[in-house]
């Protein structure tokens, strides 16, 4: 994970995002999951998106990806569970509804929680 900049900001944003099939069945297999992991990473490279790791099980996802802070992580998740439905509804003949509605969503960066609350109650004494 490294430091990115956009013309204004510099930041470090990773997110885990993890999300299952409706009624989590085991469809992420075979050619289904070829066709999701292709597409999300089609998706973000399209939109700059960095994918650190990617795992495609039978019955879930986890994805772990670097957004700049202008894209809220439901807007990411969004985003690519659209893309993945409406390709698979294409090609694979499924129901609409392909995805739970669901999600999970972990925000990991490069310093703890007590690194930061130290830093801010450091602000007080200066």
């Amino acid at each position: 994970m490294r430091i990115k900049k956009t013309r204004h900001t510099i930041y470090n944003i990773n997110y885990h995002l993890v999300w299952c099939p409706k009624y989590r069945k085991k469809v992420l297999i075979g050619e289904v999951k070829d066709l999701v992991e292709k597409t999300i990473k089609e998706v973000c490279l399209q939109r700059g998106w960095e994918i650190i790791n990617i795992s495609v099980q039978p019955d879930h996802l986890h994805i772990f990806i670097s957004v700049s802070p202008i894209f809220a992580p439901m807007f990411v998740v969004k985003v690519l569970k659209g893309a993945t439905a409406i390709r698979a509804m294409k090609e694979h003949r499924f129901a609409k509804r392909f995805w739970s509605p669901g999600y999970y969503v972990g925000t990991a960066g490069t310093v703890t929680e007590q690194t930061i609350q130290k830093y801010i109650q450091e602000q007080e004494t200066r």
